[in-house]
């Protein structure tokens, strides 16, 4: 399903079923500290009910299913859901999943204890969607959102690598990340308050292919570009990591958290 967003890309189409094949095969990258900090805060563990907003390829609940909760994705795009499904029951994982937009999405009041949106919640019509967050979270549910992405600033391969994709997608608005806390808009703030946030420094490990399959997958490249700006961009990227990369190295990122909880009536 294509979405456009004059905030986004300056209104540029972009569709995640594009790239699901490559999603599901690249982008399950998150390191186990990602994980972990979530089990600290006592979140997405044994015995509470969990629904993950934008879900892709169902990354954030397959990779914490062990630790015990019970997990409903949902996502726009119904091919990124398929691959959600296949994967998880390739793993014997039992994963509820439904194809449907943030701001359609409708179960009954006080139904989750967390509720996570994991490096999609900027994609969301705030007004819509939150006071529907709010309702479907019980008493003291937190409302978890997520996010990681690399640091060009502090990485040569990634500078180079995002070079490269505004060459061919001037307007994409995924460029010239710095490490900082995940910003809301104020409306958020009418129904939710910060409880905890935390950002810290990851490395993430990669091959030239895996790499190379990261950044295609991504929403200035698979997601948005032509089939003949796609096979272009493939040939000059794989150069370029010829040129820049040895066979195996990490890429700087930063990762990010921000815990919110319904406001006191």
């Amino acid at each position: 399903m294509e979405i456009t967003n004059k905030t986004i890309d300056d209104g540029k189409a972009f569709d995640w079923g594009r790239t699901s094949g490559d999603y599901a095969k690249y982008r399950d990258i998150y390191p186990e500290i990602f994980y972990e900090k979530i089990v600290k805060r006592n979140l997405c563990t044994q015995g509470q009910h969990v629904l993950d907003l934008g879900t892709g390829t169902g990354v954030l609940p397959r990779n914490m299913y062990r630790y015990g909760a019970q997990w409903i994705g949902t996502d726009i795009s119904e091919n990124q859901i398929l691959q959600a499904e296949k994967l998880s029951e390739e793993s014997n994982m039992k994963i509820q999943y439904q194809a449907v937009a943030a701001e359609d999405v409708d179960f009954p009041d006080d139904t989750f204890d967390v509720i996570t949106a994991c490096q999609c919640f900027w994609y969301f019509d705030y007004e819509k969607v939150m006071p529907n967050l709010s309702r479907m979270l019980k008493k003291d549910g937190r409302l978890l959102l997520l996010y990681m992405a690399w640091l060009p600033f502090e990485d040569k391969i990634a500078h180079a690598s995002e070079e490269l994709v505004l060459q061919y997608n001037p307007k994409w608005s995924g460029a010239g990340e710095t490490m900082h806390p995940i910003f809301v808009p104020d409306c958020v703030y009418e129904t939710f308050e910060t409880a905890y946030h935390e950002e810290y420094e990851v490395d993430i490990p990669f091959t030239k292919e895996t790499w190379h399959g990261r950044m295609k997958a991504c929403r200035g490249v698979g997601a948005s570009l032509s089939p003949e700006e796609i096979a272009k961009w493939e040939v000059e990227h794989k150069r370029l990591l010829d040129d820049i990369a040895p066979n195996e190295f990490t890429i700087k990122h930063y990762a990010a958290m921000l815990e919110l909880k319904r406001r006191a009536d």
